[in-house]
């Protein structure tokens, strides 16, 4: 039962309003395992207020009990526009190809064919860029233009999809959306922050070592950005009064946004398995011929000193250097504990998560030893889950920033390594880690900058303040740290 009070200025009315919640459609009840509907926000959400409102004075047949659902009063519906056409893009994308291929001159040392790809190559990035079409659509026009003008043959076009590590890097997607759907990664990092949410350090850190902890298995930065750590952020920041694109946003969530998004370069250093872009480096260092024995133990054991202090050096100087309004957050273990209790126990889906990516990881590790490869493992693994969520992550596939950057720049930062004599497994790790500490430099870096960034929490050039601060930091720790730890595993 609510109670609304009627005031003007003659009369005051009060009218009893019931609201049955088995009357509410159930496709329109919240569910505690929603994604888009986080449970911590619900649980604080602003309390029912006494609403006060003038209308006419109610005539004596009016009933006066009345429930909402039954008999609703007249409301105008607002029809949705349809997307609009993103025609104007799609003109400019196409155009920068075009200008490539036919206004510039071409250079006398490339074919025709190497001229009409590049132009082709332009018109894919600018469409990414513009978002004409979505990126699965457009990164498939590229394909289909580059064989339609014989620029490349369709053997060609497609060999990329024969290669095992691009293959593993879109069953990585596959298993991040498993954490996603099954709530598993937002109940690890719930847990973190209910043992040790109690300050906003604390808080910091707990997010950090959730990310750690989750990220062999979860490999895909992006997806971990995205789909369980800013919707907790978010929940915790608003239920501290800490708002998005508002000056409130220092109370809280700027730090805590600014904090895990600089961390998470750190946790996708430290695994082989925990980002996409790994998996390629060292396929591409195979191609130049230095081959890294048992990767997934070599990359762990080189990584884990420099990856660990940076991991716990990083909340703490930017408590220090950005730091947050809000200091005490003595609300945030009941809130998880509230949380937690709401999603009931483990449910049989996160259960088979568990062991899934268990035995991933297990393979990954130990697979070398028995005949099976990275790739392998990982078929085996998603075999023990359900496919009903390939198609969104293919578009996830075809858009990692870390990946094309890798594929672009890394072979040749390797080939000089490799050529002035430095050590062959040493430059191969060292560039390799690298592709995953750079991607909090700016707000376009990386795919989860974009994510954070998007967030409204951080201003455009507190993000290159604190990118560049945490960049000398990292290059500091990585390149002391990591320099006598490396000489101690005899890396060179």
């Amino acid at each position: 039962m609510h109670t609304l009070t009627n005031t003007s200025p003659t009369t005051t009315t009060i009218t009893t309003v019931s609201f049955h919640s088995s009357r509410i459609p159930i496709n329109l009840r919240p569910t505690p395992h929603s994604f888009h509907s986080n449970p911590i926000s619900t649980i604080h959400s602003k309390p029912h207020h006494i609403l006060c409102f003038s209308q006419p004075k109610p005539s004596k047949t009016r009933n006066q009990n009345r429930t909402i659902l039954s008999s609703p009063e007249p409301t105008q519906i607002t029809k949705l526009k349809p997307q609009e056409s993103k025609i104007i893009p799609f003109i400019f994308s196409i155009s920068a190809g075009l200008f490539v291929r036919f206004l510039i001159p071409q250079p006398h040392e490339l074919t025709l064919q190497a001229w009409q790809l590049l132009s082709i190559f332009v018109s894919t990035i600018a469409g990414l860029v513009l978002s004409p079409l979505p990126v699965g659509a457009w990164a498939f026009l590229g394909l289909t233009t580059s064989i339609v003008t014989k620029t490349s043959s369709f053997s060609t076009a497609f060999h990329a999809f024969t290669n095992e590590v691009i293959w593993l890097i879109v069953i990585s997607f596959f298993f991040a959306r498993g954490f996603v759907k099954t709530g598993l990664g937002d109940r690890i990092a719930t847990y973190f922050v209910k043992w040790l949410g109690k300050s906003t350090l604390g808080l910091s850190y707990g997010l950090t070592l959730s990310e750690a902890l989750i990220a062999p298995a979860m490999p895909s930065t992006t997806a971990r950005a995205g789909g369980v750590f800013l919707p907790i952020i978010k929940s915790l920041s608003l239920s501290a009064g800490s708002e998005p694109n508002d000056p409130s946003a220092r109370k809280l969530g700027s730090y805590l946004v600014q904090s895990q998004f600089q961390s998470s370069g750190n946790s996708s250093a430290l695994f082989l398995t925990a980002a996409a872009q790994n998996l390629l480096c060292l396929k591409l260092a195979e191609e130049l011929g230095v081959i890294v024995s048992n990767p997934w133990v070599a990359w762990f054991e080189a990584a884990s000193l420099p990856a660990f202090v940076s991991l716990l050096a990083t909340p703490l100087i930017l408590y220090k250097f950005y730091p947050p309004e809000i200091k005490d957050t003595p609300e945030a273990p009941a809130m998880a504990t509230r949380k937690l209790k709401l999603m009931g126990p483990v449910s049989k889906n996160e259960w088979i998560m568990i062991g899934t990516m268990a035995l991933a990881v297990s393979l990954w590790i130990f697979g070398e030893a028995i005949g099976i490869s990275s790739v392998v493992a990982a078929m085996i693994g998603f075999s023990c889950r359900d496919g009903r969520s390939i198609d969104r992550s293919w578009n996830c596939s075809l858009d990692v920033c870390q990946t094309g950057h890798v594929g672009a720049l890394y072979s040749a930062f390797l080939a000089m390594h490799v050529a002035s004599g430095a050590p062959g497994m040493l430059s191969a790790l060292a560039l390799a880690y690298n592709t995953s500490l750079f991607g909090a430099i700016t707000h376009y870096s990386s795919g989860q900058a974009a994510v954070y960034f998007g967030a409204g929490y951080i201003d455009l050039p507190d993000v290159f303040k604190m990118g560049f601060l945490m960049a000398l930091v990292n290059a500091l720790i990585w390149g002391v740290v990591g320099t006598f730890w490396w000489k101690f595993l005899g890396l060179y």
